[in-house]
């Protein structure tokens, strides 16, 4: 299911953002403060559905020291339901969602997997390979993607002799991320193609 069909379905973007981001991290509070940074949501948006998800009893809202906490309930009636719906969203390598990944810097490499691609056992989610790279650029095209996706991003990254000597060392990392389900968003090393087609050779 496409992120776009899910947020249809939820009547709202914020809401349907909110929805899946508690549902990926069902066992932590979170202030509103927490919410706003971790969605990229306007406070106005996360404090209007945050009652409206309290309401429902989808999340429950705890007090300390004057300050709400806001927590997964998983008692909810439909919480098995909709944690199966949220499982069933993927981002798939033609995604709009990574194009500000393609700016920060000379992307030679992009290969997703794990969280993308709801593949669990993947030890990461995404291989970057970028040279003369802006870290500026970096962390903010990975908040971007943190608050599309709803959970933390594990990635990788390399410039690319790190790469070339990885793959003349057979490294065991890349060969297992390779042999799992993963998709290309960029992929301009025409030694890792050869590579690959070794793999399956």
């Amino acid at each position: 299911m496409s992120v776009a069909l899910f947020e249809a379905l939820f009547g709202s973007r914020p809401r349907a953002r909110l929805i899946r981001f508690f549902t990926m991290n069902p066992d932590v509070e979170f202030s509103a403060s927490d919410i706003v940074e971790k969605t990229l949501l306007s406070r106005n948006d996360v404090i209007r559905e945050m009652k409206r998800l309290a309401k429902m009893k989808f999340v429950t809202e705890k007090s300390r020291q004057g300050k709400k906490f806001y927590l997964s309930n998983t008692n909810f009636p439909f919480y098995l339901e909709m944690k199966t719906l949220v499982s069933k969203l993927n981002v798939n390598a033609q995604s709009q969602v990574f194009r500000r990944l393609k700016t920060i810097g000379e992307v030679k490499l992009i290969l997703i997997s794990g969280l993308f691609l709801n593949y669990p056992k993947s030890k990461v989610d995404m291989v970057l390979v970028v040279n003369n790279i802006n870290r500026t650029k970096l962390r903010q095209a990975i908040s971007y993607l943190e608050a599309e996706v709803g959970k933390e991003i594990r990635f990788v990254l390399m410039n690319s002799e790190e790469l070339h000597y990885r793959l003349n060392m057979l490294d065991r990392f890349f060969i297992e991320f390779l042999e799992g389900p993963y998709e290309e968003v960029v992929n301009k090393v025409a030694e890792l193609k050869r590579f690959i087609a070794g793999l399956r050779t």
